[in-house]
């Protein structure tokens, strides 16, 4: 009879090894097997982070997102620190050094506990044992030249060389850094509201959108949240709805309508809306946050593919699927999980959006296309095939309202993570491109 394999030995329990060793699990799914981070979050909710205190779990989130946020300067400083780099094999090695390096660098955890778990997470008989030792050096080497490497550490580590090279070649080497270095930072919490006239929660900070930034916290323990004043919106994702102006009685088509903030935007601003959403899950959330926000009476939720999408309307708003790199500053996970061939595909997919969403604007009518990308491909290369192959819609340039401050030469809105908000001191934006076009 064969004896059961022997499980591997973890060693003694060591205060917060439960939520360093749930982190590592974060970081694995998101970083070897390309998970999104929102996802394996909600995810772990009901597994790892499930038996652990509310102290460990919060602990094991922060480690989880500033590990998948610094990714790239974390594994900068390791590689300083490695003779050679790991095998690819050893995922378990590589997520708890990221692991322990975010907290040694960023968070400036307890060092001693940093090391600590992480040699004992990898010690035993498996595939990782071999690697407790080589850890121990690391890390504590890690300690020790610590402010040496942070000092040196270039600004265009934590962002892959493919897209690095693009925004260089597109905005300039300086511009470039400043969205390097603001995609380091952790993002407020910006919100819209269901009321225009709405009080501004404690401590929040008027936006020109009509929204507001606040402190990041737990979302839903914020005042408002639960009788449904306000939802969570970028504060550069509400500006392309600001470009339909007043569209209080109009009829108005949210083609590509999930996550459903801008669909609540034209609700609470009078419009009669149609949400269009590929994906029956997200269709059903929407109507969730639309109940929750006492806006559903001014919206049909409708799930179907845009590119068939019928009828006409004064107001369409495509906010089209694209390569989200502008939500770099929320999703950090999206740097490391697109390439350059998602984009031209993605690209071409607007085109696609675009012919569609030209028959669904009825003579008058305006048509906003916006997304949340900061890559030329899918915002201002649309401009001239909008030119040509759509001639029954004219652009109409961004000239007033908040978005006038973001306006490009052509006539379009941009914005970038590394701008500040008008009228305000307030740093951080996620990347999008909007463009407003008139129906002749």
């Amino acid at each position: 009879m064969t004896a059961p394999a022997r499980q591997r030995r973890r060693g003694p329990a060591i205060e917060g090894a439960a939520a360093r060793s749930a982190a590592q699990h974060i970081v694995t799914e998101v970083c070897e097997r390309h998970q999104p981070l929102a996802g394996v979050l909600e995810e772990a909710a009901h597994g790892p982070l499930a038996r652990l205190s509310d102290r460990d779990q919060a602990l094991a989130r922060a480690i989880g997102r500033v590990t998948v946020r610094r990714r790239g300067d974390i594994d900068w400083c390791l590689a300083q620190m490695l003779a050679k780099p790991l095998p690819k094999r050893a995922a378990e090695v590589r997520a708890v050094l990221r692991v322990s390096a975010a907290q040694i660098l960023f968070m400036r955890q307890a060092d001693h506990a940093a090391v600590n778990v992480a040699v004992a997470l990898l010690k035993g008989e498996g595939a990782t044992g071999g690697f407790a030792g080589l850890a121990n050096a690391v890390l504590r080497r890690l300690i020790r030249e610590r402010d040496a490497l942070l000092a040196a550490l270039p600004v265009e580590a934590n962002t892959p060389g493919w897209l690095w090279h693009r925004w260089v070649a597109h905005y300039g080497a300086e511009t470039a850094a400043a969205i390097a270095a603001a995609h380091r930072a952790e993002p407020g919490l910006d919100i819209a509201f269901a009321d225009p006239v709405a009080l501004l929660p404690e401590g929040g900070v008027a936006l020109p959108t009509g929204g507001a930034r606040l402190k990041a916290g737990a979302v839903t323990a914020i005042e408002g949240y639960a009788e449904g004043g306000w939802w969570v919106q970028d504060a550069a994702a509400q500006l392309p709805v600001t470009l339909f102006g007043n569209v209080a009685g109009a009829t108005a088509l949210d083609m590509c309508a999930a996550p459903g903030g801008k669909t609540m935007q034209l609700a609470a601003r009078g419009a009669r809306v149609t949400a269009l959403e590929l994906d029956a899950d997200r269709a059903a959330r929407i109507g969730e946050n639309l109940a929750r926000t006492h806006l559903a009476e001014h919206v049909r939720v409708t799930v179907g593919d845009a590119l068939a999408a019928e009828g006409t309307y004064d107001a369409v708003l495509l906010d089209a699927p694209c390569s989200a790199t502008g939500t770099m500053r929320r999703q950090p996970d999206v740097a490391w999980s697109k390439s350059a061939a998602d984009i031209k595909a993605l690209a071409d997919v607007q085109r696609d959006l675009l012919r569609r969403a030209a028959r669904c604007v009825a003579p008058g009518g305006t048509l906003v296309f916006a997304t949340c990308s900061m890559e030329p491909e899918e915002g201002e290369a649309h401009l001239p095939f909008v030119a040509e192959a759509l001639p029954e819609l004219s652009l109409d340039p961004v000239t007033e309202g908040p978005a006038a401050s973001f306006a490009t030469p052509e006539g379009a809105m941009r914005t970038l993570p590394s701008m500040t908000i008008p009228g305000t001191d307030l740093a951080g934006l996620d990347g999008f491109f909007a463009a407003r076009f008139r129906r002749r």
